[in-house]
């Protein structure tokens, strides 16, 4: 028989057996990575199912992605990828990628992929059609010419009122070009048309977010081009985010995992791997 203190005993070491997997089991899901059972509910709610597919551009630019190639993991936004893609339980095998055009992603109606990233702003207008995770990452905006060009020593965006300036349809660079540049914009489907049309003299000049700006210019995708300098007042507000289809069942475990790399430090330290050299000496126009 117990008497009282060892039947006291007895309860206090049953409740503490009892919370051990509960313990365990909450700090599994705190630091934003799925835990077994939550990586078995996202693995089914895929549109392949224990496939997590990923869109991006076609082509994909650097430093977003190197080389077009957002299977190696290199850049910017294929390196969060697969870092997220690790925090819902997918290993790099269990990846899929595959392409889209800029502007189909954003359109209502059924998608055959998970998440499409593509340095998508978050607009009120686009989540009527869609779902986004939160921001990784800010980007500002950047005028591209030529060397020869008249407007190279440009310092003020007034000076650009006459010229012809291209960005590309439906981006953030086509709204901030029209609001802060000049109203008559040329639009182009694609970077890579921008750039063509600026090297055959088209158009006088380009905007485009600052990294992608730099690496055309590093990239020699223009030739003897340069970045004159950062639109003023073109920080975008709510950020660039992982396109999700409307109403996705992975729009909450996405936003839980986006969340904990930026407490953690995780986006401040892949940027700094793969964007500060394009971002940094760019002066800001007056």
């Amino acid at each position: 028989m117990f008497n009282k203190r060892g039947l006291t005993r007895l309860a206090a070491t049953a409740l503490t057996i009892a919370m051990i997997p509960l313990a365990t089991g909450c700090g599994g899901a705190s630091d934003g990575n799925a835990t077994s059972s939550d990586a078995n509910d996202v693995k089914s709610q895929t549109v392949k199912s224990g496939t997590l597919t990923i869109a991006t551009g076609q082509p994909a630019y650097s430093p977003w992605v190197l080389d077009n190639k957002p299977e190696s993991g290199k850049g910017y936004e294929a390196a969060i990828s697969y870092e997220l893609a690790n925090r819902l339980g997918f290993d790099k095998s269990h990846v899929k990628w595959v392409r889209t055009s800029f502007e189909d992603a954003t359109t209502p109606g059924t998608k055959d992929w998970d998440l499409n990233i593509q340095q998508y702003s978050i607009t009120p207008e686009r989540k009527q059609a869609v779902d986004f995770s939160p921001s990784y990452y800010n980007v500002k905006q950047s005028i591209l010419t030529r060397k020869d060009s008249k407007y190279a020593k440009a310092t003020k965006l007034s000076e650009f009122k006459p010229a012809t300036v291209g960005a590309m349809v439906g981006s953030t660079s086509y709204d901030f070009a029209k609001s802060k540049v000049k109203d008559d914009i040329k639009t182009f489907n694609d970077n890579a048309a921008l750039a063509q049309a600026l090297d055959a003299d088209q158009i006088d000049a380009i905007v485009l977010d600052t990294p992608t700006a730099k690496d055309m210019v590093k990239e020699n995708q223009v030739k003897d081009a340069m970045v004159v300098g950062q639109i003023p007042g073109s920080d975008d507000p709510e950020g660039t985010g992982f396109v999700l289809p409307k109403g996705s069942k992975l729009t909450p475990t996405v936003t839980k995992a986006l969340n904990a790399m930026k407490k953690d430090g995780t986006l401040d330290k892949l940027q700094k791997q793969w964007l500060a050299e394009y971002t940094t000496d760019v002066p800001v126009l007056k």
